[in-house]
């Protein structure tokens, strides 16, 4: 399945490096092993310009948001997302994926972006611990009666219906919950082996979305 990262200036560096090391990683696996990799990872910009990222690292987008294979399932990261939140036209491209998408996730901050475009509406959410008390805020300058959780790792929200099916909508904790996410995103959509393998491969101490650390992911005995 095609999957694709959204990137845009300020952006915060694992919060999309994470997510496309893990799902990379699971394909290029599985594709070691004879099987078909579940997952082609796609990069969106605004534009095909190189972007600015936290600290100043630059990374060029493979598509744009209007130019870009069909997707299904989008990750939508973090970081200072202060100039996203008035970019025009990106809440309509996130309704309209969110009509066409199995998956649609957001790491950290990149949950403000969700909230913005609506598709957070009376469901739960969390986002950096730093940053709940403005996404309640937001949500409550918007009127969207969003719950916003604390102390989990990630949440999976209230799906999104539409005239296709659904679209089931994650939102995670703070730049490396992302790649718990991911990882158990891994587990859903393509198998639970498939994913520990991944994390074993990562050497990452994989964690629920309560925190707990999955020991088995790392083949350990303890």
């Amino acid at each position: 399945m095609k999957l694709g990262i959204y990137l845009f200036d300020e952006v915060e560096v694992l919060d999309f490096a994470g997510p496309f090391e893990v799902f990379s990683t699971a394909s290029r696996l599985a594709g070691r092993e004879g099987s078909e990799p579940p997952f082609e990872v796609l990069t969106l910009g605004p534009s095909l310009e190189p972007v600015r990222a936290r600290a100043g690292l630059m990374v060029t987008p493979q598509y744009t948001l209007d130019q870009h294979p069909e997707l299904e399932v989008l990750i939508v990261p973090g970081g200072v997302v202060t100039a996203e939140l008035q970019r025009p036209g990106l809440d309509d491209w996130l309704l309209v994926q969110s009509c066409r998408l199995k998956v649609l996730a957001s790491i950290c901050t990149g949950a403000f972006l969700l909230e913005k475009a609506g598709l957070l509406t009376e469901r739960e959410a969390i986002t950096h611990w730093e940053d709940l008390d403005d996404l309640r805020a937001a949500s409550q300058a918007s009127g969207s009666l969003l719950k916003v959780l604390a102390k989990q790792r990630w949440v999976e929200a209230k799906p999104w219906v539409h005239h296709g099916g659904t679209c089931r909508l994650f939102t995670s904790a703070g730049i490396s919950a992302g790649i718990d996410l991911s990882l158990h995103l891994v587990a859903e959509l393509a198998s639970p082996e498939l994913a520990r393998r991944t994390a074993r491969q990562m050497d990452y101490d994989w964690r629920a979305a309560n925190g707990s650390v999955l020991q088995a992911a790392l083949g350990r005995e303890d």
